[in-house]
């Protein structure tokens, strides 16, 4: 597919459910980067004809940048002046519009769960399987195409175990989640719900934990992705936290190592956007923190523009072989920037070609 902006420096793209809190994540990320350029927000019919300051209820550290604030909003339907759209629309109205989007010759880069397990739909993380970008060519959409980050408390789940399943392999992993509050949406939960409170509850969550890691781990091969075999375990807890998912880890590995080549392996992972060094990537994925109380969302959500992962207190389980602690930024690395990064690679790889990108 080729694409050029108008300016002939930026590619034009769209954001879809523009005013929701992904959204907003979406157009505060956008807002000057080096390769795209905002040209569409869209949202429900109730809103589009409005300009975007009159309807969203932004909520971001940042201002709305002026540009966007006066943008008109319309609907979500694929006639919008881009080829590329970026979707933070809820999953119950994402699928649809997503079809017909990607139908219309769109590249649709989705942070819904909707079309996340489909056999032909790459479920990316693009240090941890940037192979699965061939499943595109299996799509039936034309010239469009969908690709979907994962559930926001997966991708810093796996990219933690992504080196320890290529040198050591999984027998098994066991999961607690403790999940910010934004990874709710906005309004999200009620303040008299969490305030002194923990949720153990979050629905669905727990089933794409134990789903969704086997096919981004799962070796592509002969037009197909056949999902890793391992066994998955998940307790999801909603907490009072505003950014950024902690997680408590256990791991059986298929072969004896030891705690210094497991930080040696996170320490010394990368992939191919640090390789490419693209715009969003972080410059070191994974960063162990050898110190008794770290990560924490305060201090480390933000780390390397809340694109890195933080890892702390691995030692030795009487259950499993070594449990840790992960953090992820859930908004940032767990949804905008997650899909962001994976339209940077796709540009890079050649998947989306355009003669407006200079290397």
């Amino acid at each position: 597919m080729n694409l050029k902006a108008k300016s002939g420096e930026k590619l034009p793209v769209g954001i879809l459910g523009a005013t929701g809190s992904v959204g907003q994540k979406f157009i505060q990320l956008l807002a000057n980067h080096p390769w795209f350029e905002i040209t569409a927000l869209a949202a429900s019919e109730r809103s589009s004809g409005r300009a975007y300051k009159d309807v969203a209820n932004w909520f971001m550290r940042t201002p709305i940048p002026e540009h966007i604030a006066r943008m008109e909003i319309r609907q979500c339907h694929p006639d919008l002046p881009c080829k590329i759209v970026f979707s933070g629309l809820d999953a119950s109205v994402a699928g649809e519009i997503e079809t017909d989007f990607a139908r219309a010759g769109y590249v649709v880069l989705s942070n819904a769960r909707n079309h996340r397990m489909d056999s032909d739909v790459p479920l990316l993380i693009p240090e941890v399987n940037s192979a699965h970008l061939e499943l595109v060519h299996r799509q039936n959409f034309g010239k469009g195409m969908i690709v979907t980050n994962p559930n926001c408390s997966v991708i810093g789940f796996v990219m933690a175990l992504k080196p320890l399943a290529d040198q050591f392999g999984i027998e098994a992993a066991h999961v607690v989640t403790l999940q910010a509050l934004s990874g709710a949406g906005y309004p999200g939960v009620a303040s008299l719900d969490i305030l002194d409170n923990v949720i153990p509850f979050i629905s669905g969550e727990e089933g794409k934990i134990e789903s969704e890691p086997l096919k981004i781990l799962g070796e592509y091969g002969n037009g197909a992705v056949r999902n890793a075999d391992f066994k998955l375990s998940a307790h999801c807890n909603r907490v009072a936290v505003i950014d950024g998912h902690l997680e408590c880890v256990s791991v059986t590995l298929k072969k004896k190592t030891t705690t210094d080549a497991i930080k040696s392996a996170w320490r010394h992972f990368s992939g191919e956007p640090q390789q490419f060094a693209l715009p969003l990537a972080p410059l070191q994925p994974i960063h162990y923190f050898e110190e008794t109380n770290f990560p924490q969302p305060k201090l480390h959500r933000d780390l390397d523009k809340g694109m890195a992962v933080s890892i702390g207190r691995l030692r030795p389980c009487t259950i499993f072989d070594y449990k840790f602690v992960l953090l992820s930024h859930n908004t940032i690395r767990g949804a905008a920037g997650g899909a962001i990064l994976n339209a940077e690679l796709m540009l890079k790889k050649g998947i989306i070609k355009s003669d407006s990108l200079k290397d």
